[in-house]
């Protein structure tokens, strides 16, 4: 058993009313993604302590049903995981019932932000569309849509931390501004179903996150970082590194986004973030040479990379709401950092 597993293991006897999900189907969109994978990991984890009659019945949704059995294949021939390879982006094939359904298909990274401006925005908008459609027209109990730090934009020095009312600054008229837009037309999208035909939602707002799910086409610094250190290479550190984030280790953060998934109120948002891991990618890349014996490299990225990056220079969120519904991080960064790399190298080896 990895060390990972092992984590998800203690991560799901944490106190959540799973008994909600008994024997009910939940739809996640961007199965193999980071998050997505992660939430399946541990429903699946679920599962394995459970009666047939009781287990969580899983629809993994994505678009490469290759790299779909790459990253969940260990669950393909399970009764309760089945997968449909299809771009939410089109019409949602009929799935059968979805008594909840998690929308984490987004592009999530700064290549794919410049790469691929329109699929950027149009996962947050055409997907989230279609998913709510198909959650109305299936009688859904519960929608979830991932969003992210991104909707606070800007901070603009009144506050020290973006609760979930702040509204921060962001240019509009910008490549990089296609994430973070889309991200608030998602959530608005929800209200407006919510309105219109009476559907229960509940918004996750993620803070950056890292971990042992990641992918290996994952362009954010830290997601970089991680990588060349696992690898015993020098880390390239692409700016001052003077950027200080709120960071989520991936299991904590999947564990979040089931907690309002099931804890949340109707119609409201919630941050989902480590306030213990607030680092600069400067602290981030020092950490992690100096646990893995490499060094500290700095460069400057191209014209291409670097219209994805964020031009936020701070971002923190404030996590007094989702405490209040019983989430508590338990891995803080550099733990976390540590964590990750022996799970790569475990992979690889």
């Amino acid at each position: 058993m990895t060390t990972y597993q092992q984590e998800l293991q203690t991560l799901i006897r944490q106190d959540l009313p799973w008994s909600i999900l008994s024997g009910k189907t939940v739809m996640l969109s961007g199965a193999t993604g980071m998050i997505g994978k992660c939430i399946i990991d541990m429903l699946m984890q679920h599962n394995e302590d459970c009666a047939e009659e009781m287990c969580i019945h899983i629809i993994a949704l994505s678009r490469n049903e290759e790299t779909a059995r790459q990253r969940l294949g260990v669950y393909w021939d399970k009764d309760s995981f089945h997968y449909v390879s299809c771009d939410v982006n089109t019409q949602i094939p009929e799935c059968g019932q979805a008594d909840f359904i998690i929308h984490a298909a987004s592009n999530t990274h700064p290549l794919q932000y410049a790469g691929d401006p329109v699929g950027t925005i149009a996962s947050n908008v055409i997907g989230t569309k279609n998913l709510l459609d198909y959650a109305v027209s299936h009688g859904t109990r519960r929608f979830g849509f991932l969003s992210s730090v991104e909707v606070y934009g800007e901070n603009r020095g009144d506050t020290e931390r973006f609760q979930e009312d702040y509204l921060g600054y962001i240019d509009c008229n910008t490549l990089r501004a296609g994430y973070p837009e889309s991200k608030r037309v998602g959530e608005a999208m929800c209200n407006a179903y919510a309105k219109a035909y009476g559907l229960d939602f509940v918004i996750p707002r993620l803070s950056r996150v890292y971990g042992p799910t990641m992918l290996s086409s994952d362009s954010k610094a830290i997601a970089q970082f991680i990588k060349k250190a696992a690898a015993g290479e020098d880390i390239i550190l692409k700016s001052a590194g003077m950027q200080l984030y709120s960071y989520t280790y991936a299991p904590d953060a999947a564990m979040g986004v089931l907690t309002v998934l099931l804890n949340g109120t109707n119609g409201e948002a919630y941050n989902i973030s480590d306030i213990e891991s607030e680092v600069t990618l400067r602290e981030i890349a020092g950490w992690l040479a100096e646990d893995n014996g490499v060094k500290v490299i700095f460069d400057i990225p191209d014209a291409t990379e670097q219209a994805g990056y964020s031009t936020a220079t701070k971002a923190l969120l404030d996590t007094e709401k989702i405490k209040g519904i019983g989430w508590e991080p338990q891995t803080h960064m550099r733990k976390g950092l540590m964590k990750t790399v022996q799970y790569l190298r475990e992979f690889v080896d």
